[in-house]
């Protein structure tokens, strides 16, 4: 009877615990009209992943590329997503990660 009070309490502990967790973290993405007419048409996962870059640029090239793409100049992991930015701003897209 006493072993069944102590299951009971550290199983109330526990699921006090679990509900005092931490919130989940927000994700920065860039605008869907960001990307290219042809990155428009991939699969939403896709998407996501290019939209992540662009608004996580700073993060994206602390990162270095893992994908084994460094022999074409990928130097981390942002250029697996973005070639190049013109002088005007124009992002010039990188098609390695659509897949």
């Amino acid at each position: 009877m006493i072993l069944g009070k102590i299951v009971f309490v550290l199983l109330l502990l526990a699921l006090l615990v679990a509900a005092c967790g931490a919130p989940a973290a927000t994700v920065t993405l860039a605008p869907s009209s960001d990307l290219s007419p042809a990155l428009r048409q991939t699969p939403p996962q896709v998407q996501e992943a290019y939209r992540f870059a662009l608004a996580n640029r700073d993060t994206l090239e602390k990162i270095p590329c893992y994908c084994g793409c460094g022999n074409i100049g990928h130097t981390s992991n942002y250029a697996c997503y973005v070639q190049s930015q013109t002088a005007d701003g124009q992002v010039v897209f990188d098609h390695h990660a659509v897949g």
